[in-house]
């Protein structure tokens, strides 16, 4: 049987006016482990994929999102039809990347003054329009005779039928982030928010 360590008392320390007195005795350490609060970081959850070089890996289907709304109910032949817009499904839609990048640039264009504002009006949604029609443009964008240049189109599908698209527009040597909004509409993408910095 193993003696657990302990601490022998200190010898007695002798007190100002000359008379030993006991010191008082050490207390034992103990040692308590402490979980740390929050939850495991993101990693820790989500396994890892790997990145074969020159191979492109599926991307994996955006989960149903709150549209389209399939759960109307079906109208009789004789009742009037809805005229409103529809949503569309994303396996119903053309690739949001070229709709993006072409946004990107006829928007992009029609700032610079290269193009007539109103090519943008079946590519946007009206309310967008509008703000775009009456909004001061980008001083970037207006000033200067250097080329435009659009870099990668990057696309972010957060639900079924919803593209975010994310780029970066360079000239004369400096670099502006672009950022849409992309929804399926009438079997088409339209963009619904846009910003341009």
């Amino acid at each position: 049987m193993t003696a657990s360590p302990s601490l022998s008392p200190a010898p007695p320390a002798p007190s100002s006016s000359g008379s030993l007195t006991a010191a008082p005795a050490p207390r034992r350490l103990h040692l308590v482990a402490v979980r740390t609060p929050g939850p495991p970081l993101e990693d820790q959850r989500v396994p890892v994929r790997l990145l074969v070089p020159g191979r492109r890996t599926p991307r994996p289907t955006p989960p149903p999102g709150p549209r389209p709304r399939l759960d109307q109910p079906v109208r009789p032949a004789g009742e009037a039809a809805d005229f409103g817009p529809a949503w569309t499904r994303r396996a119903e839609l053309p690739d949001p990347q070229a709709a993006g990048r072409r946004l990107v640039t006829l928007t992009l264009e029609a700032f610079a003054g290269r193009r007539p504002i109103g090519q943008l009006q079946s590519l946007v949604s009206p309310a967008l329009f509008q703000a775009l029609s009456g909004r001061r443009r980008p001083r970037w964008c207006t000033e200067g005779t250097a080329p435009l240049l659009l870099g990668s189109v990057r696309v972010c599908e957060p639900v079924d039928g919803v593209a975010e698209i994310s780029a970066v527009a360079r000239r004369g040597g400096r670099a502006h982030a672009v950022a849409a909004r992309l929804e399926g509409i009438d079997g088409r993408w339209r963009c619904t928010a846009l910003q341009i910095g």
